[in-house]
């Protein structure tokens, strides 16, 4: 009886440091490289990518600290947004973002949606409930949805949709230096660390060109795309 319960506890112990090692997964660096690299649409520009989705709060959370970080980049860095849409149902907002865009509204009010949905608790997700919002912000309701059901519009959703696949993204923020290289915070261990990932890619990427590093701007502006600016 004695051995049985020596076994029983040491079969005990086996199993709880076999979950545990199931439960934990294998730490993973600050960055990944893809296995798929995608062609930049920068030039010679080295290119960054943030995959974002209005209803992240993670996403919402980066949002001031990133715009400080794209605000001093060097001349030869230009930044992008892409919506994320790894399932249907961030589909809506990936089309606001086009819509606001193509409207030339989405400088003033990409903050402001974030702002809407994890702030005030807005479903912008709702048709009905955006374009009162909309309206509110001076927006016309008809041009608003004239445009999302636009070939233009709809194009670029898909898009985004195929990017969000052969860029591996399956979860967000997720940034993308030159099409080679991703970080985010869940892999950086934080926002802040993050950062210092971001400066290092730019580094390795130029140390792969055969660059230099540019110097930054006189006006401290980079050179950025679909970034918005206060």
């Amino acid at each position: 009886m004695q051995r049985l319960r020596q076994w029983l506890g040491l079969m005990t112990i086996a199993t709880l440091f076999a979950s545990a090692a199931l439960a934990a997964p294998p730490a993973a660096g600050p960055y990944k490289t893809l296995k798929s690299p995608q062609p930049v649409e920068t030039g010679a520009k080295i290119e960054v990518i943030e995959f974002f989705w209005y209803g992240c709060p993670h996403c919402y959370e980066l949002e001031p600290k990133l715009k400080q970080w794209v605000a001093k980049l060097p001349k030869d860095v230009e930044f992008r947004r892409v919506p994320a849409i790894p399932v249907d149902r961030w589909m809506p907002m990936a089309r606001t973002y086009y819509t606001l865009e193509a409207l030339g509204e989405l400088e003033r009010l990409h903050i402001e949606v974030f702002d809407a949905l994890h702030r005030d608790r807005a479903n912008l997700n709702d048709e009905g409930t955006l374009l009162d919002w909309l309206a509110r912000k001076g927006v016309d309701r008809k041009k608003f949805s004239d445009t999302a059901g636009s070939f233009s519009v709809q194009s670029k959703v898909k898009r985004a949709t195929l990017m969000t696949q052969a860029y591996e993204v399956d979860g967000v923020p997720a940034l993308v230096v030159d099409g080679k290289y991703m970080t985010a915070p869940s892999l950086a261990n934080g926002i802040e660390p993050m950062f210092g990932v971001l400066d290092s890619l730019l580094g390795k990427v130029r140390a792969e060109r055969g660059k230099t590093a540019a110097a930054p701007k006189s006006s401290g502006q980079a050179d950025v795309k679909g970034a918005t600016k206060k």
